[in-house]
């Protein structure tokens, strides 16, 4: 008997000059039917100064979610500490390590990748995604950065829209966060 399980997603951060941007799109899949549209994979926690991005089993993300939330406040906001914290527990403790998802978190500084491998990666050009649409999101983005002058946010809308046209696990309907650097507060919100 095989199990169905939910996935794919397309998740990516892109950090400029002026702002990060964190855009993920609104599809899940179980097995070769598409079960929603609209989901939201990309949220604000720890008083809308942290944005995160989630691929992977939905439950477990929010899980995940919430236990960052959860070290943030223990490290007083320092993404850094908690996302090297949370890494830490999810690779050790016996019920997180079954967690199966991956994320992405940001703030006005600093932008993460977390694994349940222990992983805590940060990226050298500012540009990480995860999810089944990621390569096509990622590329997208690199290539739009070395070829235009376009804003972040513009190059992760059209980053966003080549991967959904080429994964069949991603879809059109983008949720996108973007924090300021410059006056480091919220400017938009989809």
């Amino acid at each position: 008997m095989s199990i169905e399980i939910f996935h794919g997603t397309t998740i990516l951060a892109l950090r400029g000059k002026a702002s990060i941007v964190v855009a993920g799109d609104g599809q899940v899949t179980l097995g070769n039917i598409v079960t929603k549209h609209k989901a939201k994979k990309v949220r604000r926690i720890y008083n809308d100064k942290i944005i995160t991005g989630f691929a992977g089993a939905t439950a477990d993300a929010l899980t995940l979610s919430e236990k960052l939330e959860e070290k943030l406040e223990r490290y007083n906001g320092s993404l850094t500490r908690a996302c090297v914290e949370l890494a830490r527990d999810w690779r050790t403790d016996k019920y997180l390590r079954r967690l199966e998802a991956m994320m992405i978190a940001a703030d006005k500084e600093n932008t993460y990748l977390l694994s349940g491998n222990g992983d805590v990666i940060e990226p050298d050009d500012g540009v990480i995604s995860i999810g089944s649409g990621s390569t096509s999101a990622q590329s997208a983005a690199i290539a739009l950065i070395e070829n235009t002058d376009y804003s972040p946010r513009k190059i992760v809308e059209k980053a966003m829209k080549i991967a959904g046209d080429l994964c069949i696990y991603t879809n059109h309907h983008v949720t996108i966060e973007e924090i300021k650097n410059e006056t480091l507060g919220i400017i938009t919100r989809n």
